[in-house]
């Protein structure tokens, strides 16, 4: 299940504008039409860099344990082909992510899945709908996977009886995902990645972990070579439904050594232990967006506060102190740039962490443009960038670009801010949706630069 309060707290500005610097009211946006929708071509992702024996820890972690800790007796899997259809109100975006995400599957993770054709039954049916229709339901939900039901109104006659309880599977055969129809193109892709993958494999999401979908952070939004190693084992012939997590735990060596010979010599990391559900409520309090915001500040902190207790140097760690620094912005500016500085530190030393810390220096470039720091943003939207790209977060990438234009702009170099703006509104198209919400981000974007520099630059741009 894809939680929303978190994938908004990843994407979300924080209102960065210090107290000594006067900050006018947003600047109008172009009104020229948007330019075409870019989009990613869902490219093949890297190996894990990982040591197979924490690998085999987290597929076990992931296989045989729900979200609320309940615990699997068997594996199950699809055994056989996979056939997949789409229902509802498919949005215009959907048929070539799901197309490319389907080629990925075949490629990586060595999976039979495949388009379902006319009259040919479906093992995975995708059923888009209002996303309010979904939220009465399951309020905090972006997407989810259910077993046993075919479509939305067999759902809700089941929903409360053992058809729709994982933990009573013995095979997989017949599995719905339900998306919003109407939120960006860059969610439904999202849903897609990790919804699909559960639907196919893993059940569980590890706070932990770095380099996965499998997360509630949220920032990875695509499969990475970690989540298609975890699916490749899974639907490999050493395992089958029904075995029980003694058996594949011995299996495990073998599978992973076979499926990749790269982490066989790697040492291990140690094991992370638990995660506690005191930890994981004060971070779900901290980023759940109708908690008020005094007890969102407390709630970041007494998360800190407990992984520091557990002396955690891991994922958990660096959220922590990541999320205390975004709810700290509007107010504690110095706290947060220290906090924020501390979770980078971490997460460049973790797996998969490179778009961690580009989330960090998206918040630290909007800073410095809100503080008339023009070179320093450009400098850290330009060490962003790459890894955001890489990661396919067009929403972030927009946001970077918007930023490097009015960056650009203070400095002078227009015809350079010209082409980020337009890159930066084409990708926005993708990560945002609506021609509103595009606008709406560049002008709140456009509204951090001070009233200086805004006269500076549109004193520039008349003299071009």
């Amino acid at each position: 299940m894809r939680r929303t309060f978190l994938a908004a707290a990843a994407l979300a500005l924080a209102s960065c504008a210090t107290p000594t610097v006067e900050v006018p009211q947003r600047r109008a946006v172009a009104t020229d039409p948007l330019p075409p929708m870019k989009r990613f071509d869902g490219a093949r992702a890297a190996a894990p860099i990982r040591s197979n024996i924490d690998i085999a820890r987290d597929f076990l972690a992931l296989t045989f344990e729900m979200e609320s800790g309940r615990q699997i007796a068997r594996l199950t899997r699809f055994e056989g082909p996979v056939r997949v259809r789409m229902t509802g109100a498919v949005p215009p975006a959907a048929t070539a992510d799901l197309a490319r995400l389907i080629a990925r599957l075949r490629a990586e993770a060595g999976i039979d899945i495949a388009p379902a054709a006319a009259g040919e039954t479906a093992g995975i049916t995708v059923e888009f709908l209002p996303r309010a229709q979904m939220q009465a339901i399951v309020p905090q939900a972006a997407c989810f996977v259910v077993p046993r039901v075919a479509d939305w109104d067999e759902f809700r006659r089941k929903r409360f009886g053992d058809a729709t309880d994982w933990t009573t599977l013995t095979v997989r055969d017949r599995v719905a995902v339900f998306i919003p129809a109407d939120v960006a193109p860059q969610e439904v892709r999202d849903c897609l990645h990790e919804e699909l993958a559960q639907a196919l494999g893993p059940l569980n999401d590890l706070y932990h972990l770095s380099d996965s979908v499998f997360n509630d952070d949220n920032f990875h939004t695509v499969l990475t070579g970690f989540d298609m190693l975890v699916l490749r084992a899974i639907y490999a012939p050493e395992l089958r439904s029904g075995m029980t997590r003694a058996e594949v735990a011995a299996v495990l060596p073998d599978l992973l050594a076979r499926l990749n010979p790269g982490g066989a010599g790697r040492g291990s990391a140690g094991d992370p232990g638990p995660t506690p559900r005191s930890w994981t409520q004060a971070i779900e309090t901290a980023l759940g967006p109708r908690t008020p915001g005094p007890q969102r500040r407390e709630a970041a902190r007494r998360a800190l506060a407990l992984a520091e207790a557990a002396g955690w140097r891991d994922n958990r760690r660096a959220f922590s102190h990541f999320a205390v620094a975004r709810l700290a912005m509007a107010s504690e500016v110095e706290e947060a740039v220290m906090h924020f500085g501390a979770a980078a530190a971490i997460f460049r030393s973790l797996p998969g962490g490179a778009i961690h810390v580009a989330h960090v220096d998206m918040q630290m470039a909007a800073f410095a443009l809100s503080s008339g720091q023009a070179a320093e943003a450009l400098q850290l939207a330009d060490r962003a960038i790459p890894p955001v790209r890489a990661a396919e977060n067009a929403a972030l990438l927009a946001t970077l670009l918007m930023i490097r234009a009015e960056a650009l702009d203070m400095l002078g170099r227009g015809a350079e801010a010209r082409a980020a703006r337009v890159d930066s509104l084409a990708w926005g198209r993708y990560g945002f949706g609506g021609e509103a919400a595009v606008r709406a981000r560049a002008a709140e974007i456009a509204g951090l630069v001070p009233r200086a520099a805004q006269t500076v630059a549109a004193v520039g741009r008349a003299a071009r």
